[in-house]
C-alpha cells in the first residue's frame, strides 16, 4: 500500500467541516448510490446515509463488504479507522437479508474522492524543484476474530517514501510482538508486509496497537516512527448465558394481574452493541404448565403475572424453563437456557374452623385451675405463623368468669380451664360458644366473601361432691349502740352445709379480736360482749370493728367469715381543747382555741364557748365558725401565767368545764416564750423587777467610774514610792528607737511610752514608728542637742551630719539645736538603708552597725557623748533600764550592747 502525505492543518479543518456537513442521500429500491467525500477520513467519519427500509423491509442482518465501513440500522455509514483513497473511486457493497423470508439484497455504494488530482510527470524543468518532507500516515487495518487461514496471513504493507533514495529495512514492536501475546504479528524487513500468524480471540485482545519503524543499513531513521491500529472485527462466537444459575423469586398469592415478580439478566461476551449482544427472552416452559400464570418481557426480562388466580395452597413453587438468544432472536443466533424459580408467599386467605360442631367435658365442683378440655382447629394457611395460629374466644356462657381458654403454642389447641369453683347446687351443667380467629387480619381472595368467625359448642356437666361448709357471704354487718355495756349478746356469723343447706352440726371459733371485746359461742355462733364497746377506740376505724370467725363441721373441714361490727355514735365525749396557750402581747393579743370532739360529726360542732363569771373580768371570749374562738385579754396583762375557767358546749349541748393556762409572754412566737412554771412560783414569792434601758446604761457608767478612780490611785502610789530614774540635767533627754534591734528579735509596731513624773522629767511623749520611719508621732517642740555624730553613708563612703541636712537658711541664730523635723529627714533614709541591709546579710554582721539612742548631756556642748552609740564603752546614766515595766524590756535590749 502506497504512503499517503500528511494532512495540513487546514486540510484537517476541511475534513473535519466535511464529516459535519455529510450529505444524506435518500435512494429508491436498491439502486447504486455515489458519495462524493474527502481523499483521506478519519476513523469514526460519518460518510453518509442510505434508506435501507426502502431496499429491504424488515432487514434482521445488515452486513458491510469492506471491513473499512460500518453500517447502522438506520443506513448511517462510518469509516472503521482511519482511511486514505489511494485511486479516484472507491465501492463497496451493504448487504441485507431477512431470515423469515429468506430473502437477501445487495446496494453498491461508490466513494469518489473529491479534489483528487492525477500526477504529473516530472519534466527536466522542474530539476530544480523540491519535494516537501511528507511524514509516512498510519494505513489502518482490520482483522477477522477466529479466522480460518491460511496462515500466516497477509495483514498489511507499510511503505516509505525513503526507499527511493535509501535501502529501507522495516521493523514493528508492539502488543502481538514482542508483547503480549508474542508473535502473533511480524513484518517482512525489506517489502514492509505484515502477517499474522494465528487466529486472535476478540474477547481476549479487542486491538493491536503497533508501531512501525523505517531504518537504513546504517541505523539512521528517515521517518518517525509509525503508529499501527490493528481492530479485530466481532465474530459471533459467544453464547449468551443467565447471570445466576439459580434464580429465585417471591410473589403474595392472590396478587392482580400484571404484578412483577422480577427481572432475568444475560450475559453476552461478545462485542457490545451490536447485533451478536441484542438478546431476546422466551419462557420455553410453566411447571406446573397449567394454567399459564406467568409471561416475560422479550426485550427486558421482566417477568410478569398474567392471572389472578395464584393461589399457594393449590400450588406454592412455580419453575419456569427460560431461554436467552442472541442475534436479537433469530434462529440462527446463539441461545442458552435457565430455570427461574417463583414461590408464592402466604396470605391469610383461608379462616380457621374446628373439627367438630360440638363438644362435651365433666368436672367436679369446687375444682379449680384444672384442664377439662382441648379443641382442635384446622387451617390451610402456612403452618406455624400468624395467618395460621389461632386465637380462642368464649363468647357465651362465661358471665362468671368460671372459664377461661388459652391457645397451645405447640399444637395451636384451644385449651380449656376452669379458674372460678363452680356449684353443683346452683348449676348442673353450663353450655359455652367459643369462636376462633388467626392472629393476622383476614385477606380474602379476589371473587370472594369476608368468611364468618366459625364458632362450636361446649357442654360442661358439673359433678356433685361432699363438700364442707359454706361462708356465705364472706363478710356479714351487724349494728351495735356506742357505749354497749359487757355482757350483752349479738347475733353472729352464720355459716351452712351446702348439702343439707342448714348450719346443724357446725363448731363456730373466734379467729381475730383485736380488743378482745366479744367471747363466742361454739354452737349457735352468736357474740357477747365482755368489754364496753367504744366507737372512739382505737381499733375502731371508719366506725367500725372486724371479727373473723371460722365454722368446721364434723369432719373438720371449714370456711371463714368476717364479721363486722358498726358502732352508732353516742355523744358520750364533750369537747376537749389544749390545757395551756401562748400569748405574744407586743405581736398577737389574742389565743386561738380549737377545740376537739371524739364524737362523730352529728354529735360535734357547731361549738359554743362561755367564760366563767370569775375570768370574764379580765378577758373575752368571741366564737368564729362554730369550730374555733378568739380569747381576748380587757387589757394589757403582766407577763405572768393566768387560769381561765372555759365551758364548751356541743351541738347537743353535752359539755365540759376546761381550766385553760394562759402564757402572757413578751415573745415574737409562742416558741420563743421561755417563761414555765417553776418562774412564775418564783413570781409570787419575790416582787416583779424590771429595769429599763436607761437603769442599766447608768449601771454601767457608774461602774466604769468607779474603775476610773482605784486606777488612778494606783498610779499614783506608784509613782510616789518609784525610784529616780532620770538625772536633773535630762529634761530633754529623748530615746529614738530603732526597728533593726540587733539579732535578736525584731519588734514592728511598737507603741512605747515613758512613765510621767511630777519631778524634773521631760513631760514629753514619744512613739516608736514603723519601719523606715513611717506613723512615727511626738510635740513639735522635740529638741536634739547638736552633737558632732556623722552617719557615714554605705552607698557614697562619705560623711553626713544633720548640719548638711539642714537647710542654710534654718538654725543660723541657734547652732547648738536641731529640731525634730531636722532629725527625722536625717534618721528616716537611714535607718531604712541599714534595715534592708540586715534583711540581705544572713549572718547578721551589719546587726551591730545600726542607729542607737544616746543621751542629752544639756545646753552649748558642741562634741560631747552620745551615749550609747558612741565608741565608748561607758554607760553611765542607764541604771533606770533595770527598773522598766514589762512592755519596755524590749526597749531596754536594743539600748544595751550585747
Amino acid at each position: 500500500m502506497a504512503v499517503a502525505s500528511a494532512a495540513s492543518g487546514s486540510t484537517f479543518c476541511k475534513q473535519l467541516l466535511f464529516s459535519l456537513l455529510v450529505l444524506i442521500l435518500l435512494c429508491d429500491g436498491c439502486q447504486k448510490i455515489s458519495l462524493q467525500v474527502p481523499s483521506h477520513l478519519q476513523a469514526e467519519t460519518l460518510v453518509g446515509k442510505v434508506n435501507l427500509k426502502e431496499c429491504l423491509q424488515p432487514a434482521s442482518l445488515i452486513l458491510s463488504s469492506d471491513p473499512d465501513f460500518r453500517i447502522l440500522e438506520d443506513g448511517s455509514i462510518y469509516t472503521t479507522h482511519d482511511l486514505i483513497l489511494s485511486s479516484e473511486r472507491k465501492s463497496f457493497s451493504i448487504l441485507l437479508s431477512d431470515s423469515q423470508r429468506q430473502e437477501e439484497k445487495e446496494i453498491e455504494i461508490v466513494l469518489e474522492a473529491r479534489g483528487k488530482k492525477v500526477p504529473r510527470k516530472r519534466h527536466a524543468k522542474d530539476a530544480v524543484l523540491k519535494r516537501s518532507k511528507r511524514r509516512w500516515a498510519p494505513i489502518p487495518c482490520s482483522l477477522m476474530e477466529n479466522s480460518l487461514g491460511p496462515f500466516p496471513q497477509h495483514v498489511q504493507q507499510v511503505q516509505s517514501d525513503a526507499a527511493q533514495n535509501y535501502t529501507i529495512f522495516y521493523s514493528i514492536s508492539g502488543p502481538g510482538v514482542d508483547k503480549e501475546p508474542f508473535n502473533l504479528f511480524f513484518i517482512n524487513k525489506d517489502s514492509g508486509d505484515i502477517f499474522c500468524t494465528r487466529s486472535i480471540d476478540r474477547e481476549q485482545y479487542d486491538q493491536f496497537p503497533l508501531y512501525a519503524y523505517a531504518t537504513t543499513a546504517d541505523g539512521y531513521a528517515p521517518e518517525y516512527p509509525l503508529p499501527l491500529l490493528f481492530k479485530v472485527e466481532d465474530d459471533n462466537d459467544n453464547a449468551p448465558y443467565f447471570e445466576s444459575k439459580v434464580t429465585i423469586f417471591t410473589v403474595p398469592e392472590n396478587c392482580r394481574s400484571g404484578t412483577s415478580v422480577g427481572k432475568v439478566s444475560a450475559i453476552d461476551l461478545d462485542e457490545p452493541d451490536t447485533l451478536h449482544t441484542r438478546l431476546k427472552y422466551k419462557i420455553l416452559q410453566q411447571i406446573p404448565d397449567h394454567p399459564k400464570h406467568f409471561s416475560v418481557h422479550p426485550d427486558t426480562g421482566v417477568i410478569t403475572t398474567t392471572s389472578p388466580l395464584l393461589d399457594r395452597e393449590n400450588c406454592d413453587t412455580y419453575k419456569l424453563i427460560m431461554e436467552v438468544r442472541d442475534m436479537g432472536g433469530q434462529p440462527f443466533g446463539l441461545f442458552n437456557t435457565g430455570t427461574i424459580t417463583i414461590s408464592l408467599e402466604d396470605e391469610n386467605d383461608n379462616a380457621p374452623y374446628f373439627t367438630e360442631t360440638s363438644y362435651f367435658a365433666e368436672v367436679e365442683e369446687n375444682r379449680i385451675d384444672v384442664e377439662i378440655l382441648r379443641m382442635a382447629v384446622h387451617d390451610k394457611d402456612l403452618p406455624n405463623t400468624p395467618h395460621s395460629k389461632a386465637m380462642y374466644t368464649i363468647l357465651q356462657g362465661n358471665e362468671n368468669g368460671n372459664f377461661k381458654i388459652s391457645t397451645d403454642p405447640n399444637t395451636n389447641e384451644a385449651v380449656l380451664c376452669v379458674v372460678k369453683s363452680l356449684n353443683y347446687e346452683a348449676h348442673r351443667q353450663i353450655v359455652l360458644q367459643i369462636g376462633v380467629v388467626n392472629e393476622a387480619q383476614f385477606s380474602k381472595a379476589p371473587n370472594s366473601q369476608t368468611p364468618t368467625m366459625c364458632t362450636t359448642t361446649v357442654t360442661v356437666k358439673i359433678k356433685d361432691s361432699d363438700e364442707g361448709p359454706e361462708c356465705q357471704p364472706p363478710v356479714k354487718v351487724i349494728q351495735s349502740k356506742d357505749g354497749l355495756p359487757a355482757g350483752k349478746e349479738l347475733l353472729g356469723y352464720k355459716a351452712l352445709d351446702p348439702e343439707t343447706r342448714s348450719g346443724e352440726g357446725l363448731r363456730y371459733k373466734k379467729l381475730g379480736d383485736e380488743d378482745n371485746w366479744f367471747e363466742i359461742n361454739e354452737i349457735t355462733g352468736d357474740l357477747k360482749t365482755v368489754k364496753v364497746l367504744d366507737r372512739e377506740s382505737k381499733f375502731v376505724k371508719n366506725n367500725q370493728y372486724n371479727i373473723s370467725v371460722v365454722a368446721t363441721d364434723a369432719d373438720g373441714r371449714s370456711c371463714t367469715g368476717t364479721l363486722v361490727v358498726v358502732l352508732e355514735d353516742n355523744n358520750d365525749h364533750p369537747p376537749e381543747i389544749e390545757n395551756e396557750v401562748t400569748i405574744c402581747q407586743h405581736v398577737q393579743d389574742f389565743a386561738v382555741l380549737k377545740p376537739v370532739d371524739q364524737d362523730g360529726p352529728e354529735n360535734g360542732p357547731p361549738f359554743e364557748f362561755f367564760l366563767d363569771n370569775s375570768a370574764s373580768k379580765l378577758w373575752t371570749i368571741i366564737a368564729k365558725d362554730g369550730k374555733t374562738a378568739t380569747l381576748h385579754a380587757r387589757q394589757n396583762l403582766d407577763y405572768d401565767f393566768y387560769n381561765v375557767p372555759i365551758i364548751i358546749k356541743d351541738r347537743h349541748g353535752l359539755s365540759a368545764k376546761h381550766m385553760l393556762s394562759v402564757r402572757v409572754c413578751d415573745c415574737t412566737t409562742p416558741s420563743d416564750c421561755r417563761m414555765t412554771i417553776k418562774e412564775r412560783e418564783s413570781n409570787v414569792k419575790l416582787p416583779q423587777v424590771i429595769l429599763g434601758r436607761w437603769a442599766i446604761l447608768a449601771m454601767v457608767l457608774g461602774s466604769a467610774l468607779l474603775l476610773c478612780i482605784l486606777f488612778t490611785c494606783f498610779c499614783v502610789t506608784v509613782k510616789a514610792t518609784t525610784k529616780k530614774c532620770f538625772p536633773d540635767d535630762v529634761a530633754q533627754q529623748n530615746l529614738i528607737v530603732s526597728n533593726t534591734e540587733g539579732p535578736g528579735e525584731e519588734v514592728m509596731d511598737a507603741n512605747i511610752r515613758l512613765p510621767t513624773q511630777t519631778s524634773n522629767i521631760c513631760d514629753t511623749s514619744l512613739s516608736a514608728g514603723t519601719l523606715g520611719g513611717q506613723g512615727v508621732k511626738t510635740q513639735q517642740s522635740f529638741e536634739m542637742v547638736k552633737g558632732g555624730y556623722t552617719l557615714e553613708s554605705n552607698k557614697g563612703g562619705g560623711h553626713r551630719t544633720l548640719e548638711s541636712v539642714k537647710g542654710a537658711g534654718q538654725g543660723v541664730t541657734d547652732m547648738g539645736r536641731y529640731v525634730y523635723t531636722d532629725w527625722h529627714r536625717f534618721t528616716q533614709p537611714r535607718l531604712g538603708e541599714k534595715v534592708y541591709l540586715c534583711g540581705q546579710d544572713e549572718e547578721h554582721k551589719l546587726s551591730q552597725d545600726c542607729v542607737r539612742a544616746y543621751n542629752y548631756e544639756g545646753k552649748g556642748s558642741v562634741a560631747g557623748s552620745v551615749g550609747c552609740c558612741s565608741e565608748g564603752h561607758e554607760e553611765e546614766g542607764l541604771e533606770f533600764l533595770d527598773h522598766l515595766e514589762p512592755k519596755f524590756r524590749t526597749l531596754a535590749k536594743t539600748c544595751i550592747k550585747k
